[in-house]
């Protein structure tokens, strides 16, 4: 130790003050160094919004997404398979009732003697309607408005669903055709004294083009949901 301050004594004072100058030149060297370090291993907080950020809007979409497909499912199905319907009016009693809520299926749907349909209106008549096919396109067809017998294709039809008897329309009665003509089905309600059907100049045959669907279920009232057939 007496050794180092003899030598350091022993200096000159220009090589003093050169000694001097390297050690400040080194604590302004160990600074920069610590000040770099500190920069370099510090909490990065900008990056750790932008993760999160991401991560919750990642997180709302996954949730989010699942909704949009069945959303778009649902539309889709209720557009060209399913649809829904509510009666309105005493025209199908007792089989159907005024509010009555009904699905409705209308992909590739053929129409068959006995379905029951949605039609979007008549020949005169602009509203939608339901009634039931009675007979198709080439099929014969007679109607005893005495005895309420309706013949198809010289078959006597059980309609063990009907209200009333089969009467001619009163107010404005149609010519029953013997044959249906090509692209059109004959239909009629099932309370037939009240019912404003093909039997009526104002509804008359029905295009097949204007058969919305096929009734198949009824979901509402709850006490009487399921199949209508």
């Amino acid at each position: 130790m007496s050794e180092e301050i003899k030598k350091t004594e022993s200096l000159s004072p220009e090589e003093n003050q050169e000694t001097e100058n390297v050690s400040a030149e080194e604590q302004k060297t160990e600074i920069k160094a610590e000040e770099k370090s500190e920069k370099i291993t510090g909490t990065d907080y900008s990056k750790d919004t932008k993760t999160t950020s991401y991560g919750a809007v990642t997180s709302v979409f996954e949730w989010v997404q699942p909704l949009l497909v069945a959303l778009v499912c649902v539309t889709l199905l209720l557009t060209f398979v399913f649809r829904q319907v509510t009666v309105s009016g005493s025209s199908m009693y007792d089989t159907l009732e005024n509010g009555d809520r009904l699905i409705v299926t209308n992909m590739f749907y053929e129409p068959q003697v006995g379905d029951i349909v949605v039609i979007s209106h008549g020949q005169s008549y602009d509203r939608a309607l339901i009634k039931r096919v009675i007979a198709l396109e080439g099929q014969t067809l007679s109607i005893n408005f005495e005895t309420g017998d309706v013949v198809v294709d010289g078959v006597l039809l059980d309609e063990k669903y009907i209200t009333g008897k089969t009467i001619e329309d009163p107010r404005s009665p149609l010519e029953v055709p013997s044959v249906i003509p090509e692209g059109y089905v004959y239909v009629m309600g099932d309370n037939r004294e009240h019912s404003s059907d093909s039997r009526n100049t104002n509804i008359g045959l029905i295009k097949k083009s204007d058969i919305v669907g096929k009734a198949q279920f009824r979901i509402f009232p709850f006490s009487s949901f399921g199949s209508i057939y």
